[in-house]
């Protein structure tokens, strides 16, 4: 098949030239063909998104798994109705903030669209691309182009039309050459359909940006790890391995001066480097291909791809890059190396985050806690630990002995009743436990939190604040839920009635005290303990990422 070339990147050329070539990329799309067509993103194969037949030469000229959805591209929302089923007030609200732009948006779809764009999904990812070119092509063709990223299916995507020369010259009717793409990672895909919305991919328009303009959104955790089998992507690029040279790729996180450091340790003399322009000098004699300056996103998005194929011409037998933090656009371009890494990613920061984690009963800490220990964090509960130490901690048992004669038998076992009679009829008697139990207590958390490997620990204490924990803590999160849902969880957890559990939850101060004392509230709404799990697991995500940006930054 010859491919035909059509070189756009004048625009102020002679106009009816311009329109000749619009009006041929326009009929090759109407008649079934497909055409490689230049976005701010990357460029996209594009086919007739409402032609089954059409769209089915896409995958077979990428090599493109079939469960794999493609992207229709609309030149706005007056074009949603045509084809989608549901078209939530959101979505408009949306359109009119960040289209034209890199925001793909899922919704439910019309029949008008065929399974082949769809992946069978009874849902269709729609976005308007901020290109003057492509717009006018869709607009000329009068159908919407399904156009996924215009490269072998697995490698790293083309942000020139050279790049996609490479791959698929002789494989397409035509390429338009619009220049080099001004963003350089694909678009973020957001899903509608679910409330709240949910990050399926993040792209050019970042997280933070969304989250100004409609509040919370939940992001998928195809983000940060790989899909497993039979799992089916809602969008592209949540299950197979993208974006990936031939070479294998090591991501390495964590403050760059750090990252950098620890790539130069790990790194083989044959190795290729990908790293920060500030850091290529601790490379020499090494293949090296640079992002940009470590504080310049924009940049490392329009080079990330760019580095990655590059590689592909060499015979480097392994690939380290530095990874940005997940803020901003940095988010995209980490999930763009950690998917070409298959997400093997080491983390270079060997500080420590310490999450003092405290609540009162029912509001869901034991979930909250699974979450951490989900993020490969390790928890220490201070109740267990305490009752540890009065088996093991001589000093503990003499300072309570002396404080409270009588406070264990005979076997030498603690008389739990016997003291709790004592100290809870007075709030003196309680504070001296309290201060006994908790100068022997520190140390040995300290201690704890010292061994060993382990750079992330949740430290579980409802008495976190009035012991002093929380001064060992990087950041302490109160737990809070609603009262009527916490009574209800209580009921259910304890099998008692809802008088107990309204007299266990009076007996413990109130959120306000947790909130007003804590650095962070993370409140539990959730109807179930899967669905708050899952809510804290990106809470968590975001403060352990805050924590060690500052401290990258000295900032403690």
């Amino acid at each position: 098949m010859q491919t035909l070339y059509f070189d756009l990147r004048d625009t102020k050329g002679q106009q009816k030239e311009i329109e000749d070539k619009i009006s041929a990329a326009a009929k090759l799309l109407r008649e079934g063909g497909l055409v490689a067509v230049p976005t701010e993103t990357v460029y996209g194969l594009g086919a007739n998104g409402l032609d089954g037949e059409a769209v089915k030469k896409i995958f077979a000229a990428k090599g493109r798994p079939q469960d794999n959805p493609l992207i229709i591209h609309v030149t706005g929302p007056q074009w949603l109705p045509r084809y989608c089923a549901e078209v939530p007030p959101l979505a408009y609200v949306l359109a009119r903030k960040f289209w034209p732009g890199p925001l793909t948006m899922i919704l439910k779809r019309r029949e008008i669209v065929p399974d082949e764009t769809t992946a069978g999904l009874d849902t269709v990812g729609v976005r308007c691309p901020n290109h003057p070119v492509t717009l006018a092509i869709i607009r000329e063709a009068g159908v919407p182009i399904a156009a996924p990223s215009a490269n072998t299916s697995g490698r790293p995507s083309c942000t020139t039309a050279q790049d996609v020369l490479e791959d698929m010259d002789g494989k397409i009717d035509g390429i338009v050459d619009g220049g080099p793409c001004t963003v350089g990672v694909e678009s973020t895909i957001l899903d509608l359909t679910c409330d709240p919305p949910r990050l399926l991919r993040p792209g050019g328009l970042p997280l933070e940006d969304l989250e100004r303009l409609i509040g919370h959104i939940d992001v998928d955790k195809a983000v940060t790890q790989a899909l497993g089998e039979g799992e089916k992507p809602k969008a592209p690029g949540m299950k197979y391995r993208h974006y990936a040279p031939k070479a294998p790729v090591t991501v390495v996180t964590g403050a760059p001066e750090k990252s950098a450091r620890e790539i130069q340790r790990r790194a083989s003399p044959q190795a290729g480097i990908i790293c920060f322009d500030e850091y290529a000098h601790l490379f020499a004699g090494h293949e090296v291909h640079t992002l940009g300056p470590s504080n310049d996103k924009l940049t490392q998005a329009q080079r990330v791809f760019d580095a990655l194929r590059t590689f592909d011409n060499s015979s480097v037998p392994e690939i380290f890059a530095q990874c940005p933090d997940n803020r901003g656009l940095g988010l995209a371009i980490g999930n763009r190396l950690k998917k070409a890494a298959g997400f093997h990613v080491v983390e270079a920061d060997s500080e420590r985050v310490v999450l003092g984690i405290t609540g009162g009963t029912g509001a869901g800490k034991t979930s909250a806690l699974r979450a951490i220990e989900s993020l490969g964090g390790t928890v220490i509960d201070c109740d267990a630990l305490y009752h540890e130490m009065l088996q093991t901690s001589h000093t503990l048992r003499q300072e309570i002995h002396a404080a409270f004669p009588g406070a264990f038998g005979s076997d030498g076992k603690l008389d739990r009743k016997k003291l709790g009679q004592e100290v809870f009829t007075s709030k003196e008697r309680l504070d001296r436990l309290n201060d006994i139990v908790f100068r022997n207590l520190v140390p040995e958390l300290e201690k704890r939190l010292n061994s060993g490997e382990n750079t992330l620990w949740a430290v579980d204490a409802i008495n976190l604040l009035e012991g002093g924990l929380d001064a060992m803590c990087d950041r302490t999160v109160a737990i809070t839920s609603p009262l009527e849902l916490r009574v209800r969880r209580i009921m259910a957890r304890d099998n008692i009635t809802e008088q107990y559990a309204r007299l266990r939850i009076a007996a413990q101060k109130p959120d306000e005290y947790y909130r007003s004392k804590c650095d962070v509230e993370l409140n539990n709404g959730a109807d179930s303990a899967e669905a708050f799990q899952a809510e804290a697991r990106d809470f968590f995500e975001h403060l352990i990422d805050n924590v060690k940006e500052e401290k990258s930054h000295g900032i403690q």
